[in-house]
Parts: structure tokens; C-alpha cells; sequence
């Protein structure tokens, strides 16, 4: 009988510490960790939006200043597969520039062309017309908002995104080009339908030489065709570490920053985009 409740004593102990300890690692890896991330973080605001009747979402960052100072404006889309936090984590442009107006908007469940054909994961039109422009409508509609309760600086809008959020940067600059100051893709291509709408205009573009999805050949392709629309010069020159800037007289030089890894999004690369778009503000009309 003792030695039963010894046992039982042990059984329970052990219980005890287990429960202890996997409480202590769900808050350090968890709700802990999450809070640890967002401690000190400058807030982020989630609207909604209606567009078709489909239910639409953004987290963003508004300056205090916003209200009632000119601000620009960064939009940020995220790759196949991922959201918009994640996106305001790894881009983190709000942290990047403070002063300026920065929204994280959510896609919705896309089929996708190199991967999830069945379309299981959230991401955006991948062509003018597909999905009846429903992401198109959205970008409207969150630029109406954000005018409508903020001063924008309607010369320094400005667009970034990775992957499958950088072909959908490609995708406004062909369809909404007039809007923006300046670009920043990463990892992505503009297919030649939407090369022969864009319109010339300062661009940043990202990519892997390793990149296993979307091919640094295909990139260098679209590279190449954003150097003959920019009119920029032949030879480049260094910009920063591992960006090379391709001059253009005719005020759209083009920037390309690329990394000796894969698909990934290097952590240098926020605050290198940044200080491209500071640089370029739209012209004058």
C-alpha cells in the first residue's frame, strides 16, 4: 500500500512538472511568443471591406500624423499561401518607415500557377480579367478608404510584394501604373501580356539566383525587359550590397538586388526598398 502511493505520489509529480513545463514552452513559443514580436510594435488597425459582396480584409499602420499631414503610402501583398501578418512581419515596412502609411492586405483562396492548381491557399489574380478582377476591385476599394480617412500623398503611393504578391505588383503597375511612384517586386515575373502595359516607372526588383520556384532565368528575363522600358543605361553601378542601379535619363532607373539564395525574403531587404522609394517620388504632372 505504501509503496502504491509513493508510485501514485511520482505519477503525479511528474504529471505536475510536464503540465508545468509544456505551459511554459506554449508561452514562450506561443501567445508568449507572439506578445514578444508585437511588444513595442507600432499598431496595427484590421478594416473590412465589401467588394462584390465578398468580405475583404487589410491590417494596417497609420502614422499619428496621417490625419492631417500628406503621408505615403506602401502596399504590401504576400506571397501564395500566406497572410497578412505574416507579411507585416517579414516586410515590416511600418517599422521601416514610420512616417508612412503601410497596409497588409489579405487574399483569398487562389489556384495557383506553379503551385496549389486547386487553388486551397490564399493569393491573388495572377492576370488582368481572372477572378473577375476581384483583387484589382480590392486594391480600389482600399485605396478609396485609405484617401478617405487619411491625407495621402498621392506622389508617393507606392506597391512591394513577394512572389505571388510580387507578380500582383507587376499586375498594378500594367493596370493601375498611373497610381504609384515607384515599384518593388520580389521574386516574381510579369508575364509578356502585362509587359506591354506597363508604362515607364522607378522599380526595385528582388531575386534569388538559387530560386527553385521562380526561376532566376525567368526573372532575368522580365529584368531585362524593365531595363529596355526604363530606358535605362547598359552598364550599372553599385547601389548597396548586392543591388545594382541601372541609370535612366529619363528619371526611371531600375534597381536590381540580387542574393546568392533561394525563394526566401532576405531581411536586408525591407529597409533597402525604402530607401529606393524615398528616393522616387512621382514627377511632377
Amino acid at each position: 500500500m505504501f509503496n502504491r502511493l509513493v508510485n501514485t505520489r511520482k505519477y503525479f509529480s511528474h504529471r505536475v512538472i510536464l503540465t508545468l513545463c509544456a505551459g511554459f514552452l506554449a508561452l514562450s513559443f506561443g501567445t508568449g511568443a507572439r506578445a514578444a514580436v508585437d511588444a513595442g510594435e507600432p499598431a496595427l488597425q484590421r478594416l473590412e471591406f465589401k467588394v462584390d459582396g465578398v468580405a475583404r480584409e487589410a491590417l494596417v499602420y497609420a502614422p499619428a500624423a496621417a490625419k492631417t499631414t500628406n503621408t505615403p503610402l506602401v502596399f504590401v501583398f504576400h506571397g501564395h499561401g500566406g497572410n497578412s501578418r505574416q507579411a507585416s512581419r517579414s516586410f515590416g515596412m511600418h517599422r521601416q518607415w514610420p512616417e508612412a502609411l503601410t497596409i497588409y492586405p489579405q487574399g483569398l483562396k487562389t489556384p495557383g500557377r506553379l503551385t496549389d492548381p486547386e487553388g486551397k491557399q490564399p493569393g491573388w489574380q495572377p492576370r488582368i480579367g481572372d477572378q473577375e478582377d476581384r483583387d484589382l476591385k480590392f486594391f480600389d476599394a482600399m485605396l478609396a478608404r485609405l484617401k478617405q480617412d487619411y491625407k495621402v500623398d498621392e506622389k508617393r503611393i507606392y506597391c512591394t510584394g513577394h512572389s505571388n504578391g510580387g507578380a500582383f505588383t507587376y499586375l498594378l503597375w500594367a493596370a493601375r501604373g498611373d497610381v504609384f511612384a515607384a515599384v518593388a517586386p520580389s521574386a516574381a515575373v510579369a508575364v509578356p501580356q502585362l509587359q506591354i502595359r506597363l508604362k515607364p516607372k522607378p522599380a526595385f526588383h528582388l531575386a534569388g539566383e538559387k530560386d527553385p520556384l521562380v526561376k532566376f532565368e525567368w526573372q532575368k528575363l522580365t529584368m531585362s525587359a524593365v531595363r529596355k522600358l526604363n530606358r535605362c543605361e547598359a552598364e550599372g553601378k553599385q547601389w548597396a550590397a548586392n543591388c545594382t542601379l541601372y541609370p535612366s535619363k529619363t528619371g526611371t532607373p531600375f534597381v536590381t538586388f540580387i542574393h546568392p539564395g533561394g525563394h526566401g525574403f532576405p531581411a536586408e531587404a525591407p529597409a533597402l526598398m525604402v530607401r529606393f522609394f524615398k528616393e522616387h517620388p512621382a514627377a511632377a504632372k
